[in-house]
């Protein structure tokens, strides 16, 4: 009978500080998600025309007149795409770091933000995206493709943790020169800009087609990924553990690679290379939500939704006239934290 009893304690003692676990989780998923509509929000209200939050919010409901093409066709799309590019980078970094169980492991740092970038200047070098607009989030999507095929080759090939980010810099690097060579060879001034603008990074002059692009196929590829994320847990143990639980790994991987070719590869279509968001924010959460990428990847969607949007509004904070770009910030604030996660690898191993 006593052991009866001690057995009922142990398991009480063992079921509320998960029950604390998921309450705290829950809180923190929604002040994720209210800081990602707030800093829309806000991102929403600000703008070179100076006009009152009344009369922005009132151009939404407006057919008519400057404030209504102002909130529509500027404000608005640009504010929706910082959520769908955080979000799509978010989650694209929570769930390579589950399949490659690599810390390090994110859309930049593995060069799928690089490749999916030089399929866009590709697009724009050549023409093809004044032939129809599909063709740029296309190229974009093809290139980071490329990229996470490269790196789900290696995995399968046995190549370690410090191999698979090596070969992440190695492809981002190619990417980056063959992007320069195009950058050097632009046929006029117009096809240069619209380059250097999506090797840095920037919502500017976003427009409702960019959206409507961008978000399908960034809500698909975070689908994909979160079918993925019970796989993920199991890939945790090692993939003959994984196997022996009836998982499907190689069905994880390629739902992986394809959710993350997807999601990025239209974030990059509509606002360039906007890099370390999805290394930052999953380290970031993962106190909140511990080791389960199933758990992390659509908090981390909300974070990286919050950060691109907050991002988004301070450098038109810090610079209204519009030369900071939200690249150059995210890589600014992003590099530091990554050369603290390789030192403290370092200082644990």
């Amino acid at each position: 009978m006593d052991g009866a009893v001690d057995d009922h304690r142990i398991r009480g003692a063992l079921r509320l500080p998960l029950a604390v676990a998921d309450s705290r989780a829950g809180v923190m998923t929604l002040a994720l998600t209210v800081l990602a509509l707030g800093c829309a929000a806000l991102s929403f209200l600000i703008g070179p025309a100076n006009l009152s939050p009344a009369v922005v919010f009132g151009g939404l409901f407006s057919a008519h007149g400057m404030a209504s093409v102002i909130a529509r066709e500027l404000r608005l799309p640009r504010a929706l795409l910082a959520l769908v590019v955080g979000g799509a980078l978010g989650a694209s970094g929570a769930a390579l770091q589950g399949l490659f169980r690599n810390p390090l492991a994110e859309p930049g740092v593995t060069g799928v933000t690089s490749t999916a970038g030089l399929g866009a200047v590709i697009a724009l070098y050549f023409g093809l995206a004044a032939t129809s607009p599909a063709l740029l989030p296309a190229c974009a999507i093809a290139g980071a493709l490329v990229a996470a095929a490269i790196l789900y080759a290696l995995s399968r090939a046995g190549a370690g943790v410090t191999a698979l980010v090596l070969a992440g810099v190695a492809i981002a690097s190619l990417a980056t020169a063959l992007t320069a060579l195009a950058l050097s060879f632009a046929p006029n001034p117009y096809a240069m800009s619209e380059m250097v603008l999506w090797m840095l990074g920037s919502l500017k002059d976003r427009t409702p087609t960019d959206l409507y692009f961008a978000a399908p196929l960034t809500i698909t590829g975070i689908v994909l990924l979160l079918s993925a994320a019970r796989g993920l847990d199991a890939l945790t143990l090692g993939e003959e553990a994984a196997q022996s639980l009836g998982i499907n790994v190689h069905a994880v991987r390629r739902r992986v690679v394809v959710g993350v070719a997807l999601a990025t590869g239209a974030a990059t279509a509509a606002a360039g290379a906007v890099s370390f968001v999805g290394l930052v924010v999953p380290h970031l959460l993962r106190p909140f939500y511990g080791y389960e990428p199933a758990r992390l990847i659509l908090p981390s969607a909300l974070g990286g939704a919050a950060l691109v949007a907050a991002s988004d509004v301070a450098v038109r904070l810090i610079a209204p006239d519009g030369q900071l770009l939200l690249g150059v910030l995210t890589a600014m604030l992003g590099a530091p934290f990554f050369i603290f996660l390789i030192l403290r690898m370092r200082r644990e191993g």
